[in-house]
């Protein structure tokens, strides 16, 4: 199956609420966040060659900025019945092993992967303290196979931007990776 590009979320959207499971045992909120100077979520799952390739360097961006006062949760919204490295016990292990110190939570309806309109596996959206979408696309440029570095050049720019209370100027890029699994008839239009 061919690489998905994420849909590109039009920037200024409000970002959608939610309210799911963390491997960590907790029930998690966006509004749980409301204080954040920003909010990065990411869309993730446990399979995915492309989250593989940039594990490490998503935690190495959630260690650097959530002490700068932004949040950070991964969402997992793959069909876990169909895609069973994608299930609920096997989130928990991927967290504690790719150390991500973040809420790691499972979308097992869908319909928060649907409203962000998430399209693959990556696919990251950062909001400002207003909740509101300035940034959505890739980590960077590296890509399984293709020999740059993962370096979360662009997602970086992005978060210090937002520190800094700016908005990204630079054309951004979409994300690119695994199709994210849908359950049988829960495709939205725009996966198909």
């Amino acid at each position: 199956m061919p690489p998905t590009p994420s849909t590109m979320l039009p920037l200024g959207t409000a970002a959608p609420p939610f309210r799911l499971p963390s491997t960590d045992g907790k029930i998690v909120s966006d509004t749980d966040y409301a204080d954040a100077k920003g909010l990065l979520v990411i869309f993730a799952c446990n399979h995915c060659p492309f989250v593989i390739h940039v594990k490490d360097e998503i935690a190495r961006i959630a260690d650097n900025y959530m002490t700068q006062g932004v949040a950070v949760v991964a969402i997992n919204p793959n069909d876990a019945d169909e895609y069973p490295d994608d299930s609920f016990e096997n989130m928990k292990e991927r967290a504690i092993e790719w150390r991500w110190k973040f809420p790691y939570l499972h979308d097992e309806s869908q319909e928060v992967a649907k409203a962000y309109r998430a399209a693959c596996t990556p696919d990251f959206f950062l909001f400002d303290a207003d909740r509101i979408l300035i940034y959505r696309g890739q980590l960077d440029d590296s890509r399984p196979n293709n020999g740059l570095p993962v370096n979360g050049a662009d997602l970086r720019h992005a978060l210090e931007a937002l520190l800094v209370g700016e908005k990204p100027t630079w054309e951004q890029k979409p994300s690119i990776g695994c199709s994210i699994k849908w359950k049988p008839g829960n495709a939205p239009p725009y996966a198909m």
